[in-house]
């Protein structure tokens, strides 16, 4: 198990992971709960609502993530993270309080995700790339792979006290819950010693730094099949608070409590999927296209299941699948795009993977409303597995390599080259590295 926790042998790691563990619970706290409230509150369980709420929180990150890259390659990515947190703490009490005075509505709710939505978009790259300073490359992917286990160990946990205080006490207690989380996380990152961090180089000022991002992945199709798989993926499958939301009230009529339980039944899988990510040194392209496909066939299978427990059940696998798709193509980008530039290309994934959610929410609402929650995912599943034999397809055609299944679980693909007997770890860049 060394080979797992072999980021915690860094002192302003663990101090990270302590402090990420309170944040990330009472995130998935208010996450619940807001979509909770807005299900069963202020709609009459109208899914559409609960989708367009999701599109204003992370539809921000389109619009800024390009703009925080840049300024992750220049500023002291420390003392931004710590500024976003204490901004999310005061928006979350500024809500719970409104909530519990009862001066909240569908519009204010709506004006609230649009501020935090902001606020994270502008953190996401700053994130991304203080990790590389915690740990430095060797421990990178390790360390990805355990900040999603944390961030779904807490998922197992949040939204079932969700669910608990929901059924017992105003939702407006859960986002005070939440704002103290987030000064939980401002006090371990203050306690880091600076002196420890990791150099990286930062990008002096100069004119078309982002142009010069954009034309790097341009030149990158390994990180452009990343993108491709990312985007239509989180686009459609991987709403899944909006879907667990309306299975539990539309198919199975549950309440809250159950509600908060299929989360964190999807986080076990989660927290499998990412720490078995976290022993991977350096993940591939490969990981990614089959991830995504075993992320379809689970989703698929979800979509069947019969009644609650199935479904719920379900949920562990379709958790694992997620985030050995997410871990792999979050460290296969981190470990593959020189230190100088990582912070555009990362907002650029970022500006794609959660700037897709916003585009996908509404649509998957209106289907569940529609065609029935079944469809809602069952579209996921659908887009998972078309994009995924897409991308085998192209690779095949373009990098001249034989893909195929060698097992699904974990999801693993053969990439090899034919004519040379050897196993491709993905494409030829010229001008750049391969990193794949």
């Amino acid at each position: 198990m060394r080979g797992t926790f072999a980021s915690f042998t860094v002192r302003n790691y663990r101090l990270w992971f302590i402090g990420a563990l309170f944040g990330n619970t009472g995130t998935w706290m208010q996450r619940v709960a807001q979509d909770w409230i807005v299900l069963t509150v202020f709609s009459d369980d109208n899914g559409l609502a609960v989708g367009v709420v999701t599109a204003l929180q992370f539809g921000p990150t389109l619009l800024i993530s390009p703009v925080a890259g840049l300024l992750a390659d220049r500023w002291d990515r420390r003392r931004v993270y710590m500024v976003t947190q204490a901004t999310q703490a005061v928006l979350s009490a500024a809500l719970g309080g409104l909530l519990l005075a009862g001066h909240m509505n569908l519009h204010g709710i709506c004006v609230f995700a649009v501020l935090s939505g902001l606020v994270a978009g502008f953190e996401g790259p700053f994130f991304q790339t203080f990790v590389g300073q915690l740990v430095g490359a060797s421990l990178l992917s390790n360390a990805v792979g355990l900040n999603s286990a944390n961030f779904n160990a807490a998922r197992m946990v949040g939204p079932a006290v969700a669910g608990l205080a929901l059924a017992v006490w105003p939702a407006g207690w859960v986002f005070f819950a939440n704002s103290l989380s987030f000064v939980a996380t401002v006090g371990a990152v203050g306690l880091m010693r600076p002196g420890e961090l990791r150099p990286m180089p930062s990008a002096p000022r100069a004119k078309g730094q982002l142009r010069a991002g954009l034309d790097y992945v341009r030149r990158r199709s390994d990180i452009q099949v990343i993108l491709v798989v990312i985007g239509v993926v989180s686009c459609f499958g991987l709403n899944t608070q909006l879907t667990m939301g309306v299975m539990a009230r539309n198919v199975f009529d549950r309440q809250a409590g159950e509600y908060g339980l299929l989360g964190s039944l999807f986080a076990v899988g989660a927290v499998f999927g990412a720490l078995v990510a976290a022993r991977r040194r350096r993940p591939r392209v490969r990981l990614v296209i089959g991830a995504t496909i075993a992320f379809g066939f689970a989703a698929g299978l979800s979509a069947l299941t019969p009644n609650y427990w199935s479904y719920a059940f379900c949920g562990i696998l379709v958790g694992a699948c997620t985030l050995t798709l997410i871990t792999a193509a979050n460290s296969t980008l981190q470990l593959s795009v020189e230190p100088e530039i990582r912070g555009r290309v990362m907002s650029i994934y970022m500006m794609v993977f959660m700037g897709a959610t916003p585009v996908g929410s509404p649509v998957v609402g209106w289907i569940a409303d529609t065609w029935g929650p079944r469809w809602s995912i069952g579209v996921g599943s659908i887009a998972a597995l078309a994009v995924g034999a897409g991308a085998m397809i192209w690779a095949k055609a373009r990098w001249k390599v034989e893909v195929k299944f060698d097992h699904l679980l974990p999801p693993h693909l053969l990439v090899a080259n034919p004519a040379a007997g050897e196993y491709l770890d993905g494409p030829p860049v010229s001008g750049g590295r391969a990193g794949s």
